[in-house]
């Protein structure tokens, strides 16, 4: 049996409040599971390649990042408490991408984005919007969200040098669970968006990748 009945809209505030501080402030967020990239011996890239790289993953940081706020948003307006728990369960499962993207960007002598907390604050209210309209306009958001995402990955993994092991081995994990998390969206009984709200979201992700692949 659920235990959503015990929280008070002041306890769920509260568990939002702590959920963005996990997403945002540095090393907040505990992985679940061990980053790819451990058992794959660091290669010394020269400054351009290593300012590019952490570039990139400084944007997959920065998508997980939404994902976190898009995901809380929906757990807090979904209708039906299954769709919650999907909701909080992908949350869940984000945290480990985001841990390792981090630790990834560090390596490489960077730093994450600082326009996080303004891409968290606009993909919670999307995100909780979408859930107040229906669950499954929430689904299917995640689904055409998570589809972007893929297509981010498959562009970013042509662009890392092959021998940075590192790096590819997180983005490959990374692309496996996003496609996941998006059949299993539909699968719940998602939307599937138009392709001219998918050219819209294109748009809306251009203006994430660009700003955040230097700020």
């Amino acid at each position: 049996m659920s235990n959503d009945r015990h929280y008070s809209p002041g306890d769920r505030l509260l568990l939002q409040i702590d959920s963005a501080l996990r997403t945002l402030l540095p090393f907040s967020g505990q992985p679940e599971r061990i980053s790819p990239a451990t058992g794959h011996e660091e290669t010394s890239l020269d400054e351009e390649s290593a300012r590019h790289v952490a570039g990139l993953m400084r944007i997959n940081h920065t998508g997980e990042v939404c994902a976190q706020a898009l995901y809380q948003g929906q757990a807090l307006t979904a209708k039906l408490p299954e769709v919650r728990k999907t909701m909080e369960k992908a949350a869940d499962e984000e945290i480990d991408h985001l841990a390792w993207c981090e630790q990834r960007i560090r390596e490489l002598g960077s730093r994450p984005s600082l326009l996080n907390p303004l891409f968290y604050g606009l993909s919670f209210g999307m995100g909780a919007t979408a859930g107040l309209i229906s669950d499954r306009l929430s689904l299917g958001f995640v689904a055409a969200t998570e589809e972007q995402v893929c297509k981010h990955l498959d562009e970013h993994l042509e662009q890392i040098p092959a021998e940075d092991r590192r790096s590819r081995a997180i983005l490959e994990q990374m692309r496996t669970d996003e496609e996941q998390h998006a059949n299993h969206a539909l699968d719940a009984g998602g939307l599937r968006f138009a392709t001219p709200i998918k050219f819209g979201m294109t748009l809306l992700s251009k203006v994430m990748t660009k700003s955040t692949y230097r700020i």
